[in-house]
């Protein structure tokens, strides 16, 4: 069997659903912090919804740290006040809730282990911007694990307001200190190729050396197929048939037309993966003979 497997020297894989389950520690925090925010303020929740929506649109992130401050009805009601203080209790149970229900999914430090001992490097490729990202791979200690992350670089503030007004503990508990993370242009988004193939051309690799594993049929299994690497598709941390994605779909960054391909594609699998997780991480070990090149 093993002589069967495709040989591997390379490991790149997406962070959101598929080494965590970020949709559920996102829908836990943000939907708390809703509730609290409508609760205090008097806003209808589903006016705060579509001012959040426009918020996320303008900033090109669903994680954007300094959203109160960009809502009309809060400024409205709060002219010439610091909406971070008045609303620091509805900020505090986003923080508690996200802390409380960011976690590996079973067997995914295990499996990067074993492929690291195998001295195969793994590299995280992701949309999210770095800020949270890398604040989930220190949190689910992966930091060190991932050779290199790339992200998003964070997002803009608004006029007046600094990364240090935002950011209240130590510098030294900021960035990672061992993986190596570099940012992607702006704006630069799978299923565009070109991270990818600088991934792959860095490590002096071929594609075809290298899997590529991703929750989306439409970013990232698409993308790996395109250039002809190894495509995984994470089905276990699919999940966009939950009930409670709508939330997400109504407050998300996403323009319509993404949201439309993306159920179109959810319905009627237009891409085709090569590999299929369907139980966990941990299938990669499986499928594929992780050997150094």
């Amino acid at each position: 069997m093993k002589g069967d497997r495709p040989q591997v020297a390379l490991l790149v894989t997406d962070l959101d659903n598929t080494l965590w389950d970020w949709f559920g520690a996102w829908h836990a925090s943000f939907s708390a912090m809703l509730s609290n925010l409508s609760a205090m303020s008097g806003v209808p929740q589903n006016r705060l919804e579509d001012e959040i929506r426009t918020v996320h649109r303008r900033r090109g992130t669903t994680e954007y740290s300094a959203l109160l401050t960009e809502l009309p009805s809060l400024q409205e009601l709060h002219p010439n006040e610091n909406l971070l203080e008045v609303y620091d209790s509805a900020i505090h149970v986003l923080n508690s809730e996200r802390l409380r229900t960011t976690r590996l999914y079973p067997g995914v430090k295990e499996t990067i282990e074993e492929i690291r001992r195998r001295n195969v490097p793994v590299v995280a490729y992701t949309e999210a911007v770095a800020y949270w990202s890398e604040w989930r791979i220190k949190k689910t200690g992966l930091d060190g694990l991932i050779s290199t992350l790339y992200t998003a670089p964070d997002h803009d503030l608004p006029l007046g307001l600094t990364v240090g007004d935002l950011r209240k503990l130590p510098a030294e508990d900021y960035g990672l200190k061992v993986t190596d993370h570099r940012h992607t242009p702006k704006g630069l988004l799978k299923p565009d190729t070109r991270i990818l193939k600088k991934i792959i051309a860095d490590q002096q690799l071929q594609p075809d050396q290298v899997a590529y594993v991703g929750d989306s049929l439409m970013k990232d299994v698409a993308m790996a197929q395109q250039i002809g690497a190894l495509d995984v598709f994470a089905q276990y941390g699919v999940a966009q048939h939950r009930t409670d994605y709508e939330l997400l779909r109504r407050v998300s960054h996403w323009t319509d037309d993404d949201i439309e391909r993306e159920q179109s594609i959810s319905a009627g699998h237009e891409v085709h993966p090569s590999y299929t997780l369907a139980e966990g991480f941990s299938e990669l070990l499986l499928y594929f003979d992780f050997k150094e090149a």
